[in-house]
């Protein structure tokens, strides 16, 4: 987490800025059941996106490999720091035609859910949603515990 990039500077309401300082995407890849962080999605350049081009329509990927970006916010409280929101977005991959689905309104709309703090992982099917649990509760358990119920219900223990 960094500090406020406008703390001290009076009269700068820092209107319409947003700052993705405090958001890592994981990446979920349930055919190698891992999930890791790659700052490269944030600008479309994460391990799994190189040298894809994408397509938006998914019939165009048919044997594509299902991967998730699960853009996470973090923030600080009395208590610590705790994960925030969280919002995951489909990613089709096929690296043998090199060719790719994604959406990427979806993608700036979850990033942004997951910066107001949403919980938006329902639509994950939950071997997928396992992993991500995992991952969140082992890379950071303070940040786990510290965090909202309705976060941690979200995944209702499918990595248990």
């Amino acid at each position: 987490m960094k500090d406020d990039p406008i703390d001290g500077h009076p009269g700068y309401s820092g209107g319409g800025a947003i700052s993705l300082e405090n958001m890592s995407p994981i990446i979920v890849d349930p055919n190698e059941e891992e999930a890791f962080v790659d700052m490269g999605a944030m600008h479309a350049r994460s391990k799994v996106e190189k040298r894809i081009k994408f397509l938006s329509d998914r019939n165009e990927v048919p044997n594509g490999k299902l991967y998730w970006i699960a853009w996470t916010t973090v923030e600080r409280s009395e208590s610590g720091a705790y994960y925030y929101g969280l919002a995951a977005s489909e990613l089709v991959v096929d690296r043998e035609i090199r060719r790719g689905y994604k959406l990427l309104p979806e993608h700036v709309n979850h990033m942004d859910k997951s910066l107001k703090g949403r919980v938006v992982i329902d639509h994950m099917d939950e071997k997928s949603k396992g992993i991500l649990e995992k991952f969140l509760r082992e890379f950071n358990p303070e940040m786990w515990e510290n965090s909202r119920d309705e976060l941690k219900n979200a995944f209702d223990g499918t990595s248990e």
